[in-house]
């Protein structure tokens, strides 16, 4: 593996990108594409949070349970299915998809695409200037002709409670690398990371507590929240909705965790995991040099371009600007940004309205977003609620899968439901939400019909193989033109 040292005092480039995440990645590749040079700066592991303790590891683990959930649902397999997970088996799955959390070969990447790795903590040392601190204390100056990116991601939020610090909780990163399974586990949030970590723990062997003071999935429809909670349920999960945390006790480090709760019991579990939030990991990267708040999320344009910040040279990409804390969505904003650094460095013209080459358009109108339980809950664009909040005449369609000959094929008694949420004025969709067993491969679909606006009389021509889950599409769009000569 070759690296950059930094034997001289300064160096110049391009771009620097701050994190060399999946993120980081597709904006330093983007820029390489267009030309330019670029180094990278990565304090921890290359690769980033969604490599080695999130999207990746997580999934690695919940295939195995979801797979033999599914083999549950089909009468001659289910017979099958004997004994418990081999929970040794799904760890070293895990760890062969994090390469042992090993990341040369992800560093080796960076250099295959011609730019420089500088491992330390990088800061913005003013406009245009990174200084790179080593773990020897040593440090490297870089200074960019033409763009910083940031794209340093979040980090785990934990609340303000009392005995949180004596608890020692898990956060994802807990929950994604560990190799024990315990007895019983307490998670705290309904939101994707608390559904999944449940799902995932419960199928491993754990008695699992979930506890949220909401519905579960809140950003979906509700009916993804409450599926959710039944697939949890049935599983064995005790989900416990409109309870919060008011302290924890863990006086024997080696010892279980008392929980006390807002309805006066209190829960006894040998771990709590929490799952409460995210904070932006802007706290160290130096942003006081450059006016900017430390610690705070970034305000960007349509291009990624931070706002409130002179000479068109600062971008902030993925979790760190507050849009959509996904994976996916951070490499589509990271794949935009870089080629609009290209067009700005070459004195070209930026196609920046809606939908152009150089527009995030679809952080507002077409985010797809899944969440790996059982059942898998999966949406794009609006919800109904959103839609009417944003001045959207709209009419919904709801269906259960089962009208889909191919949903039953798939799991005997498939339980699951979608909805459509359409402009009437257009007659285009602007949300699409399933939830059901392989829902998340579905979702693609929704997805182009709500980023391209495919007008739903063109969409009818979008014929679904029998029999297969997709057919639910046929019937959804049925049901819509019942009701649009109906009233």
């Amino acid at each position: 593996m070759t690296e950059a040292h930094g034997t001289r005092e300064t160096a110049a480039y391009d771009v620097i990108v701050l994190g060399a995440g999946p993120v980081g990645q597709n904006v330093a590749d983007h820029a390489r594409t267009a030309g330019l040079s670029v180094a990278v700066v990565e304090r921890e592991l290359v690769g980033g949070e969604c490599s080695y303790w999130a999207c990746v590891p997580s999934k690695a683990l919940l295939r195995p349970v979801i797979a033999v959930a599914d083999a549950r649902r089909v009468d001659g397999a289910r017979q099958a299915v004997t004994g418990r997970i081999d929970t040794d088996g799904v760890f070293a799955r895990r760890n062969r998809y994090v390469s042992d959390w090993d990341d040369s070969g992800q560093a080796l990447w960076v250099k295959s695409i011609g730019a420089d790795l500088f491992r330390g903590q990088g800061r913005l040392d003013g406009p245009r200037r990174v200084t790179v601190t080593r773990d020897d204390g040593s440090r490297q100056i870089l200074t960019a002709r033409h763009a910083v990116a940031v794209a340093t991601g979040s980090l785990p939020l934990l609340p303000e409670i009392p005995g949180i610090a004596e608890a020692r909780p898990w956060t994802n990163r807990h929950g994604t690398d560990s190799s024990t399974v315990p007895a019983r586990l307490a998670v705290i949030g309904g939101g994707g990371v608390g559904v999944e970590m449940a799902t995932l723990w419960q199928g491993l062997g754990s008695r699992v507590t979930l506890l949220a003071r909401r519905r579960l999935l809140p950003r979906m429809e509700s009916f993804a929240g409450d599926h959710v909670a039944q697939g949890l349920a049935e599983a064995g999960v005790d989900v416990r909705i409109g309870v919060q945390v008011t302290a924890l006790r863990r006086p024997d480090p080696a010892g279980p965790v008392t929980l006390a709760l807002d309805d006066g019991s209190e829960l006894e579990a040998d771990e709590v995991l929490f799952a409460t939030g995210r904070t932006p990991a802007t706290g160290d990267i130096g942003l006081e040099t450059v006016g900017l708040t430390p610690g705070s999320w970034l305000d960007v344009d349509t291009t990624c371009l931070v706002k409130g910040v002179d000479g068109e040279w600062l971008y902030a990409l993925g979790d760190v600007n507050h849009r959509a804390l996904l994976t996916h969505q951070g490499k589509y904003q990271a794949r935009t940004a870089g080629d609009a650094i290209g067009a700005r460095a070459a004195g070209r013209p930026l196609d920046d309205a809606a939908w152009g080459d150089h527009a995030t358009t679809a952080d507002q109108h077409a985010v797809p977003q899944v969440f790996f339980t059982d059942p898998e809950a999966g949406a794009v664009g609006l919800t109904a609620e959103q839609a009417a909040a944003a001045g959207h005449r709209t009419r919904t369609v709801d269906l259960d899968f089962n009208a889909a000959q191919g949903a039953n094929l798939y799991a005997d008694g498939y339980r699951g439901h979608a909805r459509l949420v359409v402009d009437v004025d257009r007659e285009v969709l602007l949300g699409v939400t399933f939830v059901g067993p392989g829902v998340s491969e579905l979702l693609h679909s929704a997805t182009i019909a709500v980023a391209g606006e495919v007008p739903l009389k063109r969409l009818r021509h979008a014929i679904a193989c029998f029999p297969t889950v997709s057919e639910i599409w046929h019937f959804l769009l049925a049901a819509y033109e019942r009701d649009r000569e109906s009233a």
